[in-house]
């Protein structure tokens, strides 16, 4: 009987440890499709590749980032005031809570942080909307949130909504009033300007962009001497792209990308956050989903879940694209590899 007994259980642990080896993981829910106007997109985005729903059940996504000390990718709920964590190991964790707005009654409907950056000292760097300041957080040991700044000019900030680091150590970040109760008619507004910013390493803030109506998100072209900056007005949406000149300051801006020229499918949909690939092709989430437009400002195709699509990012190796889309968080791996934020 307990030879019987024996090979018996012998005869699971075996089975157990060839289903362990041979077992696939579950594939994650797919969603939307690639749309390919240029053929050189196939040259970016493999054949056959698929949009997958990593988390679900969000408000309103924001800001991801990915960190590459800690292979993992953060993420911002603005509504819920709430930074995600997700690991391709572990799945979905909070990271921070009733981040965003530390005041003691409600305030508004996105009070929660917003765009993120990872900076050259290895820092998180984030735009706070509820409390209308950039603060910094450490990424290891222990350490809370520091306000590097929230005035310029003895103004206070609207909303800082996106934001991004260059090698010269200054942060760029843009400033429109859509974390206000009443954004643009809010009465506590200071200033009547919806700007661009520039935090120096030295701790200066100076606008540096002015005339545009609502700018949003900024990436910077991989040899760092142009910035992109979309602007989300529906009546104007548009990318312009400016020269960074060797002072850090910005030089006189151009038209990039009119995306007026893309037919809009959804409510909300307007140029919002953007990313650069290393081969200068930006990817902005705007009308239609997000749009792939070559250096030269040439639409080359879209990636469509079929909900607005707030920002994007890349993680992993580089070449996997994160994207933040409604109540999605998702991913598509690319064949072009993305700049990724920090040292």
């Amino acid at each position: 009987m307990k030879q019987i007994f024996f090979w018996s259980l012998l005869f699971v642990l075996i089975n157990i440890r060839h289903y362990a080896v041979t077992a696939q993981p579950t594939p994650y829910a797919t969603i939307g499709q690639v749309v390919r106007t240029d053929p050189k997109i196939n040259q970016l985005i493999p054949a056959g590749a698929k949009i997958e729903i990593v988390a679900a059940g969000f408000g309103h996504l924001e800001g991801p980032v990915w960190i590459k000390d800690s292979t993992c990718l953060l993420v911002n709920d603005t509504k819920a005031q709430t930074t995600y964590k997700w690991s391709p190991k572990t799945g979905l964790s909070t990271f921070i809570e009733h981040n965003g707005y530390t005041g003691r009654l409600p305030y508004s409907e996105e009070p929660g942080s917003n765009g993120m950056t990872v900076d050259r000292q290895g820092r998180l760097i984030i735009c706070d909307h509820g409390d209308r300041r950039i603060a910094a957080m450490p990424l290891r040991g222990n350490g809370g949130k520091r306000t590097l700044t929230d005035q310029a000019g003895g103004k206070r900030y609207n909303s800082p909504n996106d934001i991004v680091a260059h090698p010269n150590g200054s942060l760029y970040f843009t400033d429109p009033p859509y974390g206000l109760p009443l954004k643009d008619k809010d009465p506590s507004r200071e200033t009547a300007v919806n700007g661009v910013y520039r935090l120096s390493d030295t701790g200066m803030a100076t606008l540096q962009i002015s005339e545009m109506t609502l700018p949003n998100g900024l990436a910077f072209s991989p040899d760092g001497k142009l910035l992109y900056v979309t602007q989300s007005d529906s009546l104007k949406p548009l990318i312009n792209v400016y020269p960074v000149l060797a002072d850090g300051s910005l030089g006189k801006g151009k038209l990039f990308f009119d995306g007026a020229t893309v037919p809009k499918l959804r409510y909300k949909e307007v140029p919002d956050g953007i990313k650069v690939d290393n081969e200068g092709n930006c990817w902005m989430a705007g009308p239609g989903g997000l749009l792939i437009i070559s250096p030269a400002g040439k639409l080359l195709g879209r990636i469509d879940t079929g909900e607005v699509i707030s920002n994007c990012t890349w993680g992993d190796d580089g070449r996997t694209l994160y994207i933040a889309s409604s109540m999605f968080l998702c991913r598509i791996k690319t064949s072009v590899q993305g700049i990724l934020p920090g040292p």
